[in-house]
């Protein structure tokens, strides 16, 4: 994946260069100013003052929604997911989404800042798994969980005299961390069901793309680097996904093209080349074939 310093934008709520702004963590809408939110979706709720969240924009925080009606129309990273009620779309910092009306969402809504938890928890919890999809479906039980501990989460929040605020911020730290623990337990099953309960092969396979996709579009040459034969590495991939692996190693491509597309002012030549395309003219004809428009036709789109 390509340094994510070079999308960022300037983090404050600015343009890219493209029409495309960063939303920063909304400090001043936090109770005390602590590093995290929790309340109510519903109509009238501020999200981002003054700022029409309807466009396509990024954050640099995390926001868990779990919706309370359904369904409900959401874009992540350029794909459209309808969310239902007792469902949770979970975005990470980085990510690009839109939202549809917001008059169509209610339910619950968490947002934390990056820092706000300690590396440790961080590294337990996979915030930072993008690999994992947004898309969170719990069975009665995980929902149950999840309900109970976003309630104690927001009880903890609003209550704001209780405690000296150094340890109403621990308390809201140890409630998050809890929280986000089955959330990762959640995502993670949702990851292993999508992929098949893939295997190592598929694994190792995913893996290596996400370090290489930007230089390195070949299946034999993955196949030859792990020690695999093709045909390992086609059955592996296909069961956990349902593509081939040139398939999978094209969308990866596609991705990381549309993001550079969306939220840098880069010029196309180059993004061709941070994808693996030194020829632009060769890049165009890829990214039209994948996706219908050349890819001036998709950054203009966005504006």
């Amino acid at each position: 994946m390509a340094d994510r310093s070079t999308q960022e934008g300037d983090g404050g709520g600015g343009d890219t260069g493209d029409g495309i702004r960063t939303f920063p963590f909304p400090v001043d809408l936090s109770v005390c100013g602590v590093g995290m939110q929790v309340g109510p979706m519903e109509p009238g709720r501020t999200w981002h003052a003054n700022e029409a969240i309807e466009r396509v924009h990024r954050i640099d925080f995390h926001v868990v929604m779990l919706f309370g009606e359904g369904p409900v129309r959401h874009m992540v990273d350029f794909t459209e997911y309808e969310v239902s009620a007792g469902e949770l779309l979970w975005i990470r910092p980085g990510q690009v989404h839109r939202f549809s009306s917001t008059e169509a969402y209610r339910g619950t809504v968490l947002i934390m800042q990056p820092g706000f938890l300690p590396r440790a928890t961080v590294e337990a919890t996979g915030l930072y798994r993008y690999d994992l999809p947004p898309l969170l479906r719990p069975d009665p039980a995980q929902l149950a969980g999840l309900r109970a501990g976003l309630d104690q989460l927001e009880r903890e929040y609003v209550d704001s005299t209780t405690l000296p605020l150094s340890l109403h911020t621990s308390v809201l730290r140890h409630s998050l961390t809890a929280f986000l623990l089955r959330l990762a337990h959640l995502a993670a099953g949702a990851a292993d069901a999508a992929r098949d309960q893939a295997d190592t092969t598929f694994t190792r396979f995913r893996e290596a793309v996400e370090k290489g996709f930007a230089t390195n579009h070949s299946v034999s040459a993955y196949a030859d680097t792990l020690g695999y034969s093709r045909r390992t590495l086609v059955r592996a991939v296909r069961a956990a996904t349902g593509e081939t692996p040139k398939g999978f190693i094209d969308k990866r491509v596609v991705l990381e093209a549309k993001r550079l597309l969306a939220h840098t002012d880069m010029p196309i030549g180059r993004i061709g080349v941070s994808v693996g395309f030194p020829d632009a003219a060769n890049f165009t004809k890829f990214f039209h074939q994948h996706t219908g428009v050349a890819p001036a036709a998709f950054r203009a789109e966005l504006h």
